[in-house]
């Protein structure tokens, strides 16, 4: 069985970078069959075990939209928090956000549309409603002293509208750091970003304002192209992604949306490229081969199956 691969750093690389684990919430959203809370928490650990240092926890969105995290409560209950690492939430609205503060959640996440589509069938309003919703839960949680970090939907493509103007995606980035979001996440939804395309709605985003440094690539693998993108977020200056254990999970509200990039497919890129990352791989192949026999199914990780 081969070990790491071959170190062949590239010219213009960062020296490390944050993988910001989003399994526990973005994967499991997306599972038809409701996963037991006890699971869920041996995730978390499991994957705190393995280095990782930003791993999302949960959601606090209505049961009814989401009751595959119906239990956000008791997650943050029998939460095991580990020195060093942060636990953030998603809080899509102010009822959320009141409910993520009284669970002892200390870092959360808010969500806005890049396409007006999107905005209604995901929040049954529109682009700027959206950004009306998410403007006072961003304002209370810095309040509170919160981190926040916001997310641009649909940022590449949308399953409805097609191709999204790069301006667009910048616009509602622009408006999120500007509300005071310390991270940008921005969303290729359904997968269907390529290389160059990233590029161009990075350089897009820069020149609104928002520095790179404070920018996140959450990237999906339908068409195969999230290592790729990986590559030209790196080339041009981010330094933190998005991942999913195993590569599980989607989006439950997007037509079409398959699997998160996975978090160990990632690390075997970035150590060819010799990009520290503080991650056990070997920890985070056993424990997505753990979470596959809980789900029933094999880890869409490809790395994950070629170590296993």
């Amino acid at each position: 069985m081969p070990g790491l691969p071959d170190v062949h750093p590239r010219p213009g690389q960062p020296r490390a970078l944050t993988v910001y684990e989003v399994g526990p919430r973005d994967g499991l959203q997306a599972e038809a069959a409701i996963v037991p809370v006890s699971v869920k928490l041996e995730l978390i650990d499991r994957l705190g075990g393995a280095g990782l240092t930003v791993i999302e926890a949960t959601s606090f969105v209505a049961p009814s939209w989401v009751p595959q995290l119906a239990d956000a409560e008791q997650v943050m209950a029998g939460l095991r928090r580990r020195a060093g690492v942060r636990y953030p939430v998603l809080t899509p609205n102010r009822r959320g956000l009141d409910r993520a503060v009284a669970a002892g959640a200390d870092e959360v996440a808010v969500f806005v549309s890049a396409t007006e589509t999107f905005a209604s069938r995901n929040l049954n309003t529109t682009r700027d409603g959206a950004m009306a919703i998410a403007a006072p839960v961003i304002g209370a949680a810095r309040e509170r002293g919160l981190r926040v970090r916001g997310y641009v939907s649909m940022g590449f493509g949308d399953p409805w509208e097609g191709r999204v103007d790069p301006e667009q995606t910048a616009s509602v980035a622009a408006r999120l750091f500007a509300l005071g979001c310390a991270t940008v996440s921005l969303g290729d939804t359904i997968g269907v970003g390529t290389p160059g395309q990233v590029q161009v709605v990075l350089q897009t985003v820069a020149a609104t304002g928002v520095p790179l440094s404070q920018v996140a690539l959450h990237l999906h693998d339908t068409y195969g192209q999230a290592l790729a993108n990986v590559l030209a977020g790196l080339e041009a200056g981010v330094t933190e992604f998005d991942a999913s254990t195993g590569g599980v999970g989607g989006c439950p509200f997007a037509k079409s949306a398959t699997g998160n990039l996975a978090t160990e497919d990632l690390v075997w890129m970035l150590d060819g490229l010799g990009i520290a990352h503080g991650l056990d791989l070997s920890a985070l192949v056993r424990t997505s081969r753990w979470l596959a026999e809980h789900l029933g199914r094999p880890s869409p990780s490809r790395v994950v199956a070629a170590l296993a």
